[in-house]
């Protein structure tokens, strides 16, 4: 890939060029802070119960976090590529590796999670069995690659949809990004009926039918590599790597954190396994042994070793980007960048493995998981039937159901696929608290008037 045109100003909409002070790029992060979607990131669940008498991370905070990491690691990525590429880069680009890359990843991080149901995974799980569940009454309403979307529904691709696709009575192109910041969250760009285990591009998909043209013109815009036509798949865009890795060192990190603030984990059991990484990494562990000393809460022994894992982990994925960026520039690369560093050093999968074993399957996590399963699921069925058929043959209750869609969701004069999509922007777009009061309200199981 040519590194002057993996990058661009322009943006979904139709915007007339601005003046202002800020670059495209630091406007991408500014608009992300403001919309709604990203707003409704902090009553999402990240993995523990929100909300509770001790603080955990919720979607927000969780990708605020990562937006942090991702600046370090976009900062380090275009000194490197400014440095080392300097004779290959003209004068937009070499502004755009020196001074705005970081904003770029930054932004990307922010926004990686806004298609991300409520209740995590089990939000996802639920959207995508309720038309498993159901194949027999709608999967002939539906093209082979409509179907495809729908049970397989995918928060990353949902991510697309929501940044770019125009609602009912609100501006064209969504939420304006450029195209740069969309391609870099597109850690799957594959249409659904290409996605494939085992292949790092392919393992889920990326992009919606409805938003496939709008996917494309974000792929002509960046260059991205493609790899088939029909079905459209392309290689994974330079700067996802980065915005991967910011992701997977937060997650892996701070949820022990967050485990071990409600007592899930031990603080013996915390301290090791962080002071088995830094160790590994060769950080001046006198120095950090001499730190500890000196604090004595457990919480903040934690929050310090914490910090000197994610550290350690910006220093060897930006080692591991430069050492693979051939790979990575040609498509080539297969593995993610701490999947490299789990295989080279244990430190980070005893805690991968850890979490799994004493942090995803607690008994709180899974009892989340089941009614925010049930939830989502309940909601779907509830707004899909009475969606689907037409006008003229629904009952009084199917159009009660509806009047609870709010207009921007409606789409009466759209395919079966179109109307099914805009209650799926609906539904995963609930906040945990508000998917579980609708659920309650239409259930019987809560009545009366609240304001």
């Amino acid at each position: 890939m040519d590194l002057n045109r993996i990058f661009t100003h322009q943006r979904t909409g139709n915007l007339a060029a601005t003046s202002a002070s800020r670059t495209d790029f630091q406007r991408d992060f500014d608009r992300i802070i403001f919309s709604a979607a990203f707003r409704r990131l902090q009553n999402k669940t990240q993995v523990f119960p929100l909300p509770g008498s001790v603080f955990v991370h919720n979607r927000l905070t969780h990708s605020l976090e990562v937006s942090s990491v991702g600046r370090s690691l976009g900062s380090a990525a275009g000194e490197f590529i400014f440095t080392q590429f300097a004779n290959d880069l003209d004068d937009q680009a070499k502004v755009f590796y020196q001074h705005n890359l970081q904003n770029v990843i930054a932004a990307a991080c922010l926004c990686h999670d806004v298609g991300n149901p409520a209740f995590g995974h089990s939000g996802e799980d639920a959207i995508a069995s309720y038309f498993e569940k159901n194949e027999n009454d709608l999967k002939p309403k539906f093209t082979e690659k409509e179907w495809a979307d729908l049970v397989n529904f995918e928060g990353n691709a949902n991510a697309i949809r929501v940044l770019t696709h125009q609602q009912n009575g609100k501006d064209e192109g969504g939420t304006q990004l450029t195209f740069t910041t969309l391609a870099s969250i597109a850690k799957y760009p594959c249409e659904a009926v290409a996605k494939k285990k085992g292949i790092i591009h392919r393992k889920k998909f990326g992009f919606f039918q409805n938003e496939k043209n709008t996917f494309l013109e974000i792929a002509k815009g960046v260059n991205l590599i493609p790899e088939n036509e029909e079905p459209s798949i392309f290689k994974r865009h330079p700067f996802v790597w980065l915005v991967e890795a910011a992701d997977d060192i937060c997650y892996n990190i701070i949820d022990m954190e967050d485990a071990h603030r409600l007592g899930i984990v031990s603080t013996s059991d915390c301290e090791d396994l962080f002071m088995e990484l830094i160790k590994s990494e060769n950080q001046n562990i006198k120095r950090v042994e001499e730190k500890l000393t000196i604090l004595t809460n457990s919480n903040e022994r934690i929050s310090y070793l914490r910090a000197k894992v994610i550290n350690a982990l910006i220093n060897k994925s930006i080692e591991l980007y430069k050492q693979n960026f051939s790979k990575i520039l040609d498509g080539s690369l297969d593995r993610a960048l701490l999947d490299i560093y789990k295989s080279d050093n244990p430190a980070l999968q005893e805690i991968e493995d850890f979490s799994i074993a004493k942090i995803y399957n607690h008994k709180n996590v899974i009892e989340i998981e089941n009614a925010g399963y049930n939830v989502m699921y309940e909601l779907l069925n509830h707004f899909i039937p009475p969606v689907l058929k037409p006008k003229n043959q629904r009952k009084s209750y199917d159009k009660m159901a509806l009047k609870l869609l709010p207009q921007q969701f409606v789409y009466d004069e759209g395919t079966d696929y179109q109307k099914v999509l805009g209650v799926i922007d609906f539904v995963s777009g609930m906040t945990d608290n508000f998917a579980t009061d609708l659920y309650r309200k239409i259930k019987g199981i809560d009545i009366g008037m609240t304001v």
